[in-house]
């Protein structure tokens, strides 16, 4: 049984799953990071300065003591942030579908090499040395 989980996990195949979700966990990361950072500025600077994160319901307002400190949080619907992860899905998407497009590109390339020309056929070669025994 360990033979054949040591077979299973020196597989080609689970190995190249691993590699895949690192790095998709990776892109997702570098794709989260450009949004937050580079992306939804603008979208801010577009919508008078509001960034969507603060955009929400609130249900409940929070609740504070007599010195301030919270005491019940308030209970709000966070759509903006909601709004944020859409962005974040449809942007990782787009990454992925792009890198499978090129992918496929380059596979597709790989399996359109010429093939060697074939040799004459066994036929052919019995032909000609049937011609050439004739001479």
């Amino acid at each position: 049984m360990l033979k054949e989980f040591k077979k299973f996990i020196m597989g080609g195949n689970v190995i190249e799953f691993a590699v895949a979700v690192i790095m998709a966990g990776a892109i997702g990361l570098v794709v989260k990071g450009f949004v937050s950072m580079i992306v939804m500025p603008f979208v801010s600077h577009f919508t008078g300065g509001v960034s969507f994160k603060e955009w929400k319901i609130v249900m409940d307002d929070a609740v504070l003591d007599a010195a301030g400190k919270v005491v019940t949080p308030e209970n709000a619907i966070m759509y903006g942030q909601w709004i944020d992860t859409i962005i974040n899905l449809l942007i990782v998407g787009f990454v992925m579908f792009m890198i499978v497009k090129i992918y496929n590109k380059m596979k597709k390339k790989e399996e359109e090499k010429p093939e060697a020309p074939a040799g004459p056929s066994q036929e052919e070669l019995l032909t000609e040395i049937r011609d050439l025994l004739k001479k």
